[in-house]
């Protein structure tokens, strides 16, 4: 047993490693700036203490090994604690690919978008299989409660980022895992703190193909040109493809809440509670996934007639009054128009109102912005915090630079049947719960 002590723990990929890490009997602390669910909630039931503020206080002498987030650099006053204490330090792919999947055999999900819903089902399928996978995702399934176990048997599914490992390993994370299926959902530009342009991307991906043994499967999206350009760089793995290749869907409802899959001479049918068709693709990419190590489509797809989605992807987090409040994780461009074309099928005519924070570098970068406003166009209204240079592209946008104004304005003009999505990838200050109290409080002001 270690004191394993881990900087940038609440960020979802930090906090699933001090899960795994507290699974393997370690004691396990660690230190964070932004603390707020799912993920301290998650760290604070396992008993897993955190420290408020970087500092060289937080180290405490019996502390073994400390595990260093990508999210932190030279200059940060616990980082240069650990170099001039001499702490022996790693990176967390490095650590999660040496003391966990190493045991393992690697299920790993790629892609710029879908990877912790994919993930996610991935693992459900095998979990419902009665497999027992081992899991680590960006993201709280609804069907596990938390977003990384070891389990109890010889599957790890890992969602596989593209992002760099560390400060001191500007290596893609993915290419640590070396996984024996690996899933390509699709491939744009983004990271654009890290990345210079796409080819960059796509050579990081070059290489995680070149890690993948001949006896494995690599799963990819054929309407993926990008993808292709990877693939073209050269390929030792065999090959399976979705959206309309070896496997292919047959949609049964607008919304896409219903829906066939076919590969070779089999049928299954998917009915679930998700929609779009990004979570169709999502689904195929992990039925294909499970069917490399012997599920069959049936079982895999009566597994997903009981998925639960991630939180914060288009998760309802409550109606007051007929109005319905969402959270969803907005990162880049094409995941917003995915989700707002989905719930625009499902409301139809009904007033969709999307209310974004720009959190991610390649958002606030203004590398996207041509993109962004096609895709919040599809909503009927569109309330932007802190950013004003969208203004001319979006002259019917509402900007506001304090989070109570945003929900000032929405008690006052919200009706019965209309629908905001929350759009960020970090706290946004707890705007959500806020909104559904002031809801609450204006809804018994006024006797509705």
């Amino acid at each position: 047993m270690m004191h394993i002590h881990i900087l940038g723990i609440c960020g979802t990929f930090m906090a699933g490693i001090a899960i795994l890490a507290k699974q393997q009997g370690h004691i396990v602390t660690g230190t964070d700036n932004a603390v707020y669910p799912p993920m301290s909630t998650q760290l604070e039931n396992l008993g897993i203490n955190c420290y408020s503020g970087y500092s060289d206080a937080n180290l405490t002498p019996d502390i073994d090994q400390v595990i260093i987030g990508n999210a932190l650099s030279r200059g940060n006053p616990e980082v240069e604690a650990v170099f001039n204490q001499n702490l022996p330090y790693i990176s967390g792919p490095q650590w999660l690919a040496e003391q966990v999947l190493a045991k393992y055999w690697v299920l790993a999900v790629a892609g710029t978008h879908g990877k912790t819903t994919t993930s996610s089902m991935l693992a459900w399928i095998l979990e419902d299989a009665g497999l027992s996978p081992g899991f680590l995702i960006g993201g709280v399934p609804e069907n596990f409660g938390v977003s990384a176990r070891l389990g109890n048997g010889k599957f790890f599914v890992v969602e596989a980022d593209e992002y760099d490992s560390a400060f001191f390993d500007k290596r893609s994370k993915f290419i640590h895992y070396h996984p024996k299926t690996l899933v390509l959902n699709n491939l744009e530009y983004d990271h654009a703190d890290i990345f210079p342009d796409l080819a960059a991307i796509q050579r990081q991906f070059h290489y995680l193909v070149r890690t993948v043994p001949s006896t494995g499967l690599i799963i990819h999206n054929q309407q993926d040109t990008a993808i292709d350009a990877v693939l073209a760089q050269g390929c030792w793995t065999p090959l399976e493809s979705f959206n309309n290749g070896d496997w292919s869907t047959k949609p049964l409802s607008a919304d896409n809440s219903h829906f066939e899959v076919h590969y070779q001479q089999q049928l299954g049918i998917v009915k679930w509670d998700l929609i779009g068709q990004h979570n169709v693709d999502n689904a195929v990419a992990a039925i294909a996934g499970a069917n490399h190590i012997g599920v069959n489509l049936n079982q895999a797809c009566t597994a997903l007639n009981k998925f639960q989605n991630v939180k914060r992807r288009l998760e309802l987090r409550g109606v007051v009054n007929g109005i319905s409040v969402y959270d969803d994780f907005a990162h880049h461009p094409t995941a917003i128009t995915a989700t707002l074309n989905a719930l625009r099928h499902r409301v139809e005519q009904q007033k969709i109102i999307a209310v974004v924070e720009f959190r991610s570098n390649t958002m606030k970068m203004d590398i996207h912005n041509s993109q962004l406003v096609v895709a919040l166009n599809i909503a009927d209204e569109i309330i932007l915090h802190n950013k004003f240079d969208l203004s001319e592209s979006l002259p019917h946008a509402k900007m506001f630079d304090k989070v109570e104004f945003i929900i000032e304005h929405l008690v006052s003009t919200a009706k019965n049947c209309d629908h905001i999505v929350i759009m960020s990838n970090g706290g946004f200050e707890n705007i959500h719960e806020r909104l559904l109290v002031e809801l609450e409080r204006n809804c018994s002001q006024t006797g509705l």
